[in-house]
């Protein structure tokens, strides 16, 4: 019995040891994994269409070329909203800065008057709090630089990678029959279809999410009166394909436009507080549930596979662990040694 024990504890050690050098592996390695995981799930998504247009007599690469440039086109139009909402917003500047002047004024006014605080204090405070954030936004923008240039790299190397899986794909299914020599072709074959079709699901997923998001942002907007909100609401659901700046660029205009409309700042943290619920629901609730349904996952444990993403890859890690965690189970479901974490993983549903 103490044997068993102590089996039982080495092993568990070497389950410890495999997952801690596997996350190690995982962070040195985001410049190389980060862009083969994007292309390997565009890839996949892209398969049944390079399949169909080839049994219509397409050339194999032709069909690879015709089905990204789908890619691409959502990208641009992805690239075209950012730049609208941004261009919109600097024709609204003058009358927004004159609006921030009076506001800045009238609250000068009041803390000299309720707290006894000259003008001339609260000029040197911010004097001071100017020469921090000028600090402050000079590594903001060195950060920015340095992530738009990894970005550019990827935007080139991602569709790469993408042609390079699927002209060659026959050869890496040869690779693996080559490293599994003791399972089955069948059973290889039929994982990797189900992990063709759980990326397939998880898009779906991803639509379901963007559409519940603008659903909410425009009867959260409508709800409070502002102008145009089927356009601002869904707008900004389409931008927050864009992490963190996209949900920021989208408020920037309902916020402009709603305070000129109302000549009054409960409207604009009105739209604050509207984005901030709804990317709130969006990032706990929404997100796991429809994603993890969709991959019949286990939702505590999509949760934490997000969280753990995060930590290990950034924003890439909050959309690709998802996928990598369904495949997983996929693997799990049809091994009979690994049938315990098929139930950790699994939502309890059928499958």
């Amino acid at each position: 019995m103490k044997i068993s024990k102590a089996t039982t504890q080495v092993s568990y050690l070497h389950i410890l040891q495999y997952i801690a050098f596997g996350g190690v592996i995982l962070y040195i390695g985001r410049p190389l994994f980060i862009p083969l995981s994007f292309a390997l799930l565009i890839s996949c998504i892209l398969y049944p269409i390079c399949i169909w247009l080839e049994q219509h007599r397409v050339n194999k690469m032709t069909a690879i070329l015709l089905s990204l440039s789908l890619i691409v086109i959502l990208v641009g139009a992805i690239a075209y909203l950012f730049t609208f909402q941004l261009l919109s917003f600097l024709k609204e500047w003058t009358t927004l800065q004159d609006k921030l002047l009076q506001t800045f004024h009238t609250f000068s006014l009041w803390v000299t008057q309720e707290l006894n605080i000259s003008a001339e204090q609260q000029n040197e405070w911010l004097k001071n709090l100017g020469q921090h954030s000028g600090t402050d936004a000079m590594g903001f923008i060195r950060k920015t630089i340095s992530a738009g240039t990894i970005s550019g790299v990827l935007f080139i190397l991602i569709p790469v990678y993408v042609v390079l899986i699927l002209y060659h794909r026959d050869r890496w299914v040869d690779v693996l029959y080559r490293l599994f020599p003791t399972q089955r072709k069948e059973h290889i074959r039929e994982i990797l279809h189900l992990s063709i079709q759980s990326y397939y699901n998880f898009i779906k997923g991803m639509l379901l999410v963007y559409l519940i998001v603008g659903v909410l942002n425009s009867l959260g907007l409508y709800l409070i009166g502002i102008p145009h909100a089927v356009l601002f609401g869904f707008t900004a659901s389409i931008l927050t394909f864009i992490p963190y700046l996209g949900i920021i660029i989208a408020a920037l205009l309902p916020i402009t436009i709603s305070w000129i409309t109302y000549n009054s700042i409960w409207y604009p943290l009105g739209v604050i507080a509207v984005f901030a619920v709804v990317q709130y629901l969006e990032a706990n609730v929404i997100f796991p549930l429809a994603v993890s349904s969709r991959l019949k996952l286990n939702a505590l444990v999509t949760i934490a596979a997000i969280v753990i993403g995060g930590v290990l890859w950034g924003v890439a890690g909050l959309i690709l662990f998802i996928p990598f965690l369904g495949i997983i189970k996929i693997i799990a479901d049809r091994t009979p040694s690994l049938k315990t974490w098929s139930v950790l993983l699994g939502s309890g549903a059928e499958n």
